[in-house]
């Protein structure tokens, strides 16, 4: 098996021993409201409202292009000997 996998195993195992450990009832209190709720649903909630987060800021961005590629007008393609007389100066 590989690393990643083991490494995803043990963290899914971990997750369900703590939300079964925690099924008991809760007085939660979210801006206003009051509520009664499972400490399980709850914990499972930000279990996946975490992953989706994390799934999407994982993710590699997308680049978008303006326009075509930009190419320099006075680069000159076919004269490998192209450095001004300053750089062969400095590099001398």
């Amino acid at each position: 098996m590989r690393i990643k996998t083991i490494v995803i195993i043990v963290i899914t195992i971990l997750l369900t021993i703590v939300l079964m450990q925690n099924t008991g009832r809760v007085n939660f209190d979210f801006l206003w409201a009051t509520f009664w709720m499972s400490k399980l649903v709850m914990l499972f909630f930000v279990a996946a409202i975490s992953f989706v987060l994390g799934v999407l800021v994982g993710r590699p961005k997308r680049v978008k292009r303006l326009g075509g590629d930009y190419t320099d007008p006075n680069l000159d393609k076919g004269n490998p000997n192209t450095l001004s007389d300053e750089d062969k100066e400095y590099i001398n």
